[in-house]
């Protein structure tokens, strides 16, 4: 189990990383987009620097003991960098660069500070999850402890406070992005509070080394997938959202396509049917199909059918939109019926109307059975209708 949490922690934000590299290679100018992904990989990173078998394997690499400790302190801390830039982006305003650059630049002289105090301390004895609480009572290695600590918990404090204070003057899935982004922040700051505090007890004679080898971890793991839902929740739910509407609106708009489907096989109108393709070209395809049908049909399209049908639906007492979309569905069908048994006639002089009511409502329409029953061909016996339906 050693560094299961850190090493799952470091999977869920390189996924996450993964999941927004098609964005990125199309929009790589976006500094918004790469500061989301850098954010996301320095988090994994730190996790898989953090994790026990990391460290054991950086430290035989390097030579020196405990080397493992100012490189995973130097990620956590270019990570605060980053995630300080991401909500000054978010934020936007005049000055985001200034301020970007402001905040890069601060957490940059704590990188050196930690590289400094690493070289001027002396840690020969390896510990691969105690660090903290073991040296912090070393000359430098106590201050190079604290300092990314410090740094931590003011970055986690920071993004917590602006995130829950914006998430209050926006809605929708942005709002409840920056509010699960919040929350994850404050398990960062229970991550650098409970090692301060494990290392503050040290500093009196007390062993709380447990609060820096178990509460932390599970901290900083609860942070980073809380952090990365509340990051990619504004960004991929929208999208989401649209997929599901899309699929309702392709099943819903079956029954059209049925009623139309011999006059797209035999007038070859269907384009071939995209494969893989998402739910939103999907719906394109089945719309396209559709359109391409109805366009096939305007010689046949009857009007009296359409006033009688529109009429009809009305004094029942329908709702206007349904009751257009029962007319349209009527007057189709029977145009259907029509273009497969006669051929094609001039245009009719009275035209219906040209904007068509959601594809949707007339597809709705046609599960009704009445309106096959209003579709029916309305001549008598032995009189052509060609031209009409």
């Amino acid at each position: 189990m050693s560094g299961l949490i850190n090493y799952v922690s470091c999977t869920v934000l390189w996924l996450a990383v993964l999941l927004k590299a098609p964005d990125l290679v199309r929009h790589r100018a976006d500094p918004y987009l790469r500061t989301i992904c850098v954010v996301l990989g320095l988090a994994g990173l730190c996790f898989f620097l953090g994790a026990p078998p990391s460290v054991g394997a950086i430290n035989d690499l390097g030579g020196v003991p405990n080397l493992a400790a100012p490189l995973t302190y130097a990620a956590i801390t270019a990570y605060c960098a980053a995630s300080q830039v991401l909500v000054v982006y978010w934020r936007g305003g005049p000055t985001v660069h200034r301020t970007a650059r402001r905040w890069i630049l601060a957490y940059a002289c704590v990188t050196v500070g930690i590289a400094v105090t690493f070289t001027l301390g002396d840690a020969p004895v390896e510990r691969r999850t105690d660090l903290d609480t073991y040296y912090a009572t070393t000359p430098f290695i106590a201050e190079m402890i604290v300092l990314y600590l410090v740094a931590h918990l003011t970055a986690a404090s920071v993004t917590t406070f602006s995130a829950l204070r914006w998430a209050r003057r926006v809605d929708g899935w942005l709002r409840a992005g920056l509010t699960v982004l919040g929350i994850g922040s404050v398990f960062n700051c229970g991550y650098s509070v409970s090692k301060l505090v494990a290392v503050g007890a040290r500093w009196s004679g007390h062993d709380w080394s447990a609060l820096g080898t178990t509460v932390a971890p599970a901290a900083a793991g609860l942070g980073a997938v809380t952090t990365v839902t509340g990051v990619l929740l504004p960004l991929t739910a929208p999208r989401v959202a649209a997929c599901r509407q899309a699929r309702r609106t392709y099943t819903r708009l079956a029954p059209m396509e049925r009623a139309l489907d011999d006059l797209l096989t035999r007038h070859c109108l269907r384009l071939p049917r995209p494969r893989p393709a998402s739910p939103v070209t999907l719906l394109i395809w089945r719309q396209t199909s559709i359109h391409n049908a109805l366009s096939h049909l305007d010689a046949y399209l009857d009007r009296s059918l359409y006033d009688r049908t529109l009429q009809a639906a009305l004094d029942a007492g329908g709702d206007p939109a349904r009751a257009r979309a029962a007319a349209w569905a009527t007057t189709i069908t029977a145009a259907a019926r029509a273009d497969a048994h006669h051929p094609p006639a001039a245009p009719p002089a009275d035209r219906l109307p040209d904007q068509l009511p959601d594809l949707a409502l007339i597809a709705d329409a046609l599960r009704d059975p009445a309106v096959a029953a209003l579709a029916a061909p309305r001549v008598p016996s032995g009189t052509s209708t060609t031209g009409g339906a």
